[in-house]
């Protein structure tokens, strides 16, 4: 939406509509990422967002963050990823569906489904944007155990799967 003073304004949410965003202007880029983070939190096979400056973002509604990543107390929906300067809104959570907003890049494509598609025009990124290409370290040969406030968490390499 445009309103008066030239600038846009978009509206968001979370699923359940406790919490809700406004980012006022353009944003500064839009990207698709593959990396493992963007895939557990997201609980798909990529995440796609866009970065505005921190100042641009207003945001109402009771939070719990995690890593910088803010979700809501009462769904659990990512909602917004602010760091000192910049706020990552999940294209999902944009209230005008669908946006105008096409990402520009692709990160940790050495991540991505083989079922999935480079996005035309848009830059390819193996890894980070500005990373230098590293080798992923290997596995460690003894499970880790994940520790929990009451219990340990095998890792999913452990678990018995059906047959």
């Amino acid at each position: 939406m445009e309103y008066r003073s030239g600038e846009t304004i978009r509206f968001g949410s979370c699923y359940c509509r406790a919490v809700s965003f406004r980012v006022t202007g353009q944003p500064l880029r839009v990207g698709i990422c593959h990396c493992a983070d963007c895939r557990k939190t997201s609980g798909s096979a990529f995440s796609a967002y866009a970065v505005w400056p921190a100042s641009a973002l207003e945001q109402t509604g009771q939070v719990s963050t995690y890593g910088n990543r803010s979700f809501c107390v009462t769904c659990g929906s990512r909602v917004t990823y602010v760091s000192d300067d910049e706020a990552e809104i999940m294209l999902g959570n944009l209230d005008m569906v669908p946006s105008d907003l096409t990402p520009q890049y692709e990160l940790w494509t050495v991540r991505r489904e083989s079922w999935l598609h480079p996005l035309p025009d848009a830059q390819q990124f193996e890894h980070d944007r500005d990373a230098v290409a590293e080798p992923e370290p290997p596995e460690p040969e003894q499970p880790e155990r994940i520790r929990t406030l009451e219990t340990e968490v095998p890792r999913s390499s452990e678990l018995v799967r059906p047959v």
